[in-house]
């Protein structure tokens, strides 16, 4: 009898501390290591944010070339060659879903059970995404099960009519709720390695990309200083439009009102920190971001492009992106004089979002989808 865990690949562009990539390391921490192992497909050759961590946790990490149309049949045979040296897999999780349409295919060929997982509700403008979107379509029927952090996520890549279908899931953002209850003691070790002392602190945690419209958080906390001049914005993340910030902060004249932290694995000390975590993205799926938020007590205001289904709690003021950035500041302020940072943990559980619950179903599915 064959007592090795069955092992999972996980398809991923980067295994940097994105959404989706958190995602599945808070689930890979979780599960039954005894029963299930995780390895991953990456489309990068530079070190990654959760690298040590895979390493440390048993799995194995694969590097492939990106896609990019012009290598279709160089990337092609990658797989295929892959997948003849690899037996061991039965099934294959997709959470890179551009070029999905590409190597599921050739996955199901080698007997593999496919799963694409929807994290996102809305495409980027551009020439690029068009095609990718085009890549996309045919998803629903080359996939053998369809996961979605949000029935919007779900529709936006699978169609209106997915949630009817039986090989279709929500697979719940959860995160270890209990880790990120709100602490006076992290709140003043964070606050004092910053000099933030009795500041109001704004806090983001973001990849530096267009998608996650850090510009108009800086211009946000340019309307808020004119009422709180000490306000201070923190942010947690790096990406290739953090320079760009930086010049827009210096040309306010912001400098002394932004934090760059750079990349932290302390997220749920920095959250205990802030008094209210801002997001005004152009497109989100379900982030885990505000799962988090929320299990730490925090006042949120964010964009309305997310789902309705991110109130877990009260905590949430969604706003229109077609509001200015004084009116954002408006809603932002009646938060300055505080509030009370309450225990959410029940609420978290009560909807489904603490990590072991969608660790437990999960495990079950790929176990079940692995003879």
């Amino acid at each position: 009898m064959n007592n090795e865990p069955k092992r999972i690949l996980l398809v991923f562009g980067r295994l940097n501390r994105g959404g989706a990539e958190t995602l599945a390391m808070n689930i890979y921490r979780k599960i039954d290591r005894s029963r299930v192992q995780f390895d991953f497909i990456v489309h990068t050759n530079e070190k990654c944010d959760y690298d040590d961590d895979v390493t440390s946790l048993g799995g194995q990490i694969y590097r492939f070339p990106r896609y990019n149309v012009k290598n279709h049949f160089k990337y092609r045979k990658c797989w295929t060659n892959f997948f003849k040296s690899h037996p061991e897999y039965k099934v294959i999780h997709a959470h890179m879903t551009g070029p999905a349409s590409v190597f599921l295919p050739i996955a199901k060929k080698f007997g593999l059970f496919t799963i694409s997982h929807s994290h996102i509700a809305k495409s980027q403008s551009g020439l690029r995404q068009k095609v990718i979107d085009l890549y996309r379509f045919p998803l629903k029927h080359v996939s053998d099960h369809m996961f979605a952090c949000s029935h919007i996520a779900g529709q936006w890549m699978f169609g209106k009519d997915v949630a009817k279908r039986a090989n279709y899931s929500l697979l719940k953002n959860g995160v270890d709720a209990k880790s990120f209850a709100y602490s006076e003691e992290k709140r003043k070790k964070i606050r004092d390695e910053f000099g933030l002392e009795d500041r109001f602190v704004l806090g983001s945690v973001a990849r530096f990309h267009k998608q996650k419209n850090h510009e108009f958080m800086i211009r946000i906390l340019n309307e808020i200083t004119k009422t709180v001049p000490e306000a201070t914005l923190l942010l947690v993340g790096n990406g290739e439009l953090e320079s760009e910030i930086k010049q827009l902060v210096q040309k306010l004249g912001l400098d002394s009102n932004v934090v760059f932290a750079g990349v932290r694995e302390d997220i749920a000390d920095i959250l205990s920190a802030i008094d209210l975590f801002l997001m005004p993205s152009f497109r989100e799926g379900l982030p885990v971001s505000l799962v988090e938020a929320q299990a730490s007590g925090i006042r949120i205001v964010a964009s309305d492009v997310i789902s309705d289904e991110i109130h877990l709690t009260d905590l949430i003021d969604l706003c229109s992106l077609d509001k200015s950035a004084s009116e954002w500041a408006d809603i932002i302020l009646k938060y300055k004089d505080g509030y009370e940072r309450k225990n959410t943990l029940e609420d978290i559980r009560k909807s489904g979002y603490d990590i072991q619950s969608t660790t437990d179903w999960l495990q079950n599915f790929y176990l079940e989808h692995s003879k």
